[in-house]
């Protein structure tokens, strides 16, 4: 582990401090690798690039959609490299939630992400991605 000194204007340090107590963090180090780790997640979901990662699409779909869970599972076959499981759970008469959780190229699984997302049906998601180190 390395020792990094920080400098943090005064307003930026009260949001921090409020952070910390607000999530229970038992210190300021903790909460800042955390902050970090999470800024280092949303870069490399922007950022779409060569390395692998993980990820966890989480959405919910209108069931009744004309041809829309055979498209879903269509999609999920079309990119079987990349999927790892799905969880399927009825919220309710109409509506499911599912749970696609990738591996891959992360430009591959924002990219197989979006297209579900897109779907006509599809009426909410959102991708959590994870890098993953370089094989050693």
């Amino acid at each position: 582990m390395q020792r990094v000194t920080v400098t943090l204007d005064d307003d930026l340090m009260a949001e921090l401090d409020r952070i910390i107590t607000l999530r229970g963090y038992q210190n300021r180090s903790e909460a800042i690798r955390d902050l970090a780790r999470a800024g280092l997640r949303e870069a490399v979901e922007q950022a779409g690039g060569p390395g692998l990662a993980v990820g966890a699409l989480v959405y919910v779909y209108d069931h009744a959609a004309r041809e829309l869970p055979k498209r879903l599972v269509q999609a999920a076959h079309a990119h079987h490299d990349l999927t790892l499981a799905t969880l399927h759970v009825h919220l309710d008469a109409q509506n499911c939630m599912e749970v696609a959780v990738m591996r891959g190229p992360s430009g591959a699984v924002t990219h197989m992400a979006d297209h579900l997302m897109a779907e006509r049906g599809v009426r909410h998601g959102r991708l959590v991605m994870v890098p993953l180190p370089p094989p050693a």
